[in-house]
Formats: C-alpha cells, structure tokens, sequence
C-alpha cells in the first residue's frame, strides 16, 4: 500500500511532469527551472545555524542544445523514479543509471555515457523538488553503524540495538520515519564517533550501557543515513548530540559537517544537519589536561595548515572557543588521533576521557 509520503512525492512529479506537458501543448520551448547548485549561491543561515542553498535560479531549455542533452536525462530520470515509488520498490543510484542507459533510436546516441551524467540530474531533482534522494526510493551505500539503549521498527521487524553483538546495527540508507520508526529510546544522548576503531573500543565496553546512550559512527565522513538518523533522533526525541573526532583539521571539518552541514549538499542540509551538536573532543589543549605524552602527537603537515586557514575563515567557525583551538594548533604546530589515548590505557577514553568530558560539560560549540 503506497505510503502518504510516497503519495506526496508522486504528486511533486506529476506536477513537474504537468508542467512540461503544458508548454509543450502551448507551443513554447519546455523549461524546467532548477535552484543554482554553485558556491555563490550558498550561504551560512545565522537563524537556522546551518548551510543553505541562496534563491538564485536556473533553467534548462529543451530548444537550448546546451541544455538538450540534460533536459532529456533530468525527464527520463524523473520518470523513472516515479514509476519506482508507485511500485513501492528501492533502486541503488546504479541500478537507475543502468536501467536508463540504451541508445536512442535512429541516432548513435546513448542516454547516458557513464554514472558521471545521472548521479548530478539525480541532486538537481532533490534541489528542484526539495526531496531527499531517499524519498525518492533511491538508495546509496551507507557504512554507518549504531548500538545503544533503544528499540527500531525495520518493516514488519523489531529491533533491538542494545542486542546487536560486536558488529553493531547497520545503518540502511533510508532511515526516514515512513521506513525506520523509533521506539523504546531510554538514551540520555548520542555519542557520534568519527572512527569504526574507536566505535568497536566503545562497544566492547558497552559504553552505551553504562552510560545510558547511543553510539554512532559514520566511519569516517558520514554518509547521508547516519546524518539524518541523527537528526531524527535530536529533533524528534530531543537527545543531546556529542561528536567525538580526531585533533586534526579533517575531523573537525567532519564535525562541522554532522552539525551544520556542507556545502555540496547544501540543498538539502535541512533534512540533514543537526546543529545542537556539541564537540566533545578530540582538542590540541586536552595534551596538557590529560597528561597525554608528547610523543603520541603528530606534526601538521603542509596540508593540514593550509586546511586549518581555510576552516577560520568559515562563518561557523568563527566562535571566539574554535579560532582559539585553531591558533593554539597551529601555536603548537601538532596534531592526534584518538586512538593516541590508549598511550594512557586501552580504556581510557571509555572509562575517564570521554566521562570526564561530559560531565564537565567540556565541550567546543
């Protein structure tokens, strides 16, 4: 039975599909508008804390040859995609791209020449439509996964996180309310953790557990699921949300990513973003608060500082707390990873870091 949602997303198409069809009727050359995907026309919005596309539009012209190529892939996608959801099914990106790829009959023509064409037509129907590609029956890989006091409806299946042995729970790429619903949640808050090492270090010591929470990780840069499971989580039960990342540039931008979003996704960072996150840790200046030895830390390279400039200029970067972090970085010229801690002891940053950091409230904005 087709979901309300997968109703409502039907009708955006036939809409779009409508509208097309009108101005063909009229005798006008078809144009379907899209938002402008370029950096110029992204923006850091102060109210809503997270990255956004601008109002700036433009249009492919089916008459326009620059445009004709592209005019046809973005209906014959959109077409696709609509008979997909009407069949109540889920395709990968790459099942699209080959189901639509042939050549066009009477020419030496193909629809596609590789997936480099379809994957953008697919983001420029997210941003026309202001639907993520999940809601579009589309499904990517996703990486993620998760163990915590807390109880999800897969389907017709229950299950249970807290009961998912040393592998976690797979995160599935779509995690929209229609398809993943949460019950039973007892967590306190969700730990985000940057690295599947140091997520394992937390699970074998059933951190959740003892600590009445959820942990997450992404494996490194987060896919779109994890992101938006998240959300869910901080807006629809309230849960805090901690990111535990590496000292390094990169972690850090990972971090600002989980928070306020990025600047290729910047169509759809609303669905994505989730900016109450707090940074919990890794910092330059926990070196001199944990005793942590110098020699487990590592020297910034070229890329790293020029990483780093790049990151204090970034509007939601600019908090008095982060340019600090930032100087006392580049001050000290070091960098570590958080699998450094277990110089310390292997449960370390589970049994005294990370705790202490809580409850001290310890964090960067």
């Amino acid at each position: 039975m087709t979901s309300k949602k997968d109703k409502e997303v039907i009708q955006r198409l036939k809409e779009a599909g409508i509208d097309i069809y009108s101005q063909i009727n009229k005798g006008n050359d078809p144009t379907y508008e899209l938002p402008v995907r370029s950096l110029n026309n992204v923006f850091f919005d102060q109210k809503t804390k997270t990255i956004k596309l601008g109002d700036k539009k433009s249009t492919r012209n089916f008459l326009n040859i620059a445009h004709t190529r592209k005019f046809m892939q973005t209906m014959l996608i959109a077409s696709e995609l609509k008979k997909v959801i009407e069949e109540e099914a889920t395709v990968s990106i790459r099942d699209l791209y080959y189901a639509l790829k042939h050549t066009i009959e009477g020419t030496e023509e193909n629809t596609f020449e590789n997936q480099g064409e379809s994957d953008p037509i697919i983001e420029d129907l997210e941003s026309s439509l202001n639907l993520l590609r999940e809601e579009l029956h589309l499904a990517a890989s996703s990486k993620g996964v998760i163990s915590g006091s807390m109880k999800i409806k897969d389907g017709k299946d229950t299950i249970d996180l807290a009961k998912m042995g040393s592998g976690g729970w797979g995160v599935p790429s779509n995690v929209e309310p229609d398809k993943i619903e949460i019950k039973d949640l007892s967590a306190e808050y969700v730990l985000f953790i940057e690295k599947d090492a140091v997520w394992k270090r937390f699970n074998e010591d059933k951190y959740w557990q003892k600590h009445n929470c959820i942990i997450i990780t992404g494996r490194g840069q987060p896919s779109r699921a994890e992101r938006r499971f998240v959300q869910r989580l901080n807006k629809e039960h309230k849960l805090p949300v901690f990111a535990l990342m590496d000292a390094d540039p990169w972690g850090m931008y990972i971090y600002s990513v989980i928070k306020q979003g990025s600047i290729s996704l910047s169509y759809s960072e609303e669905k994505l973003a989730t900016p109450d996150t707090k940074y919990v840790g890794l910092t330059v200046s926990d070196v001199e608060t944990f005793k942590i030895p110098k020699e487990v830390t590592i020297k910034l390279n070229k890329l790293d500082i020029k990483r780093l400039n790049e990151m204090k200029n970034y509007d939601w970067f600019k908090k008095k707390e982060w340019q600090n972090e930032f100087n006392l970085m580049k001050e000290k010229s070091i960098k570590m990873e958080l699998e450094a801690l277990s110089k310390k002891g292997i449960r370390f940053i589970t049994e005294e870091y990370l705790p202490q950091k809580i409850k001290s409230k310890d964090f960067l904005p």
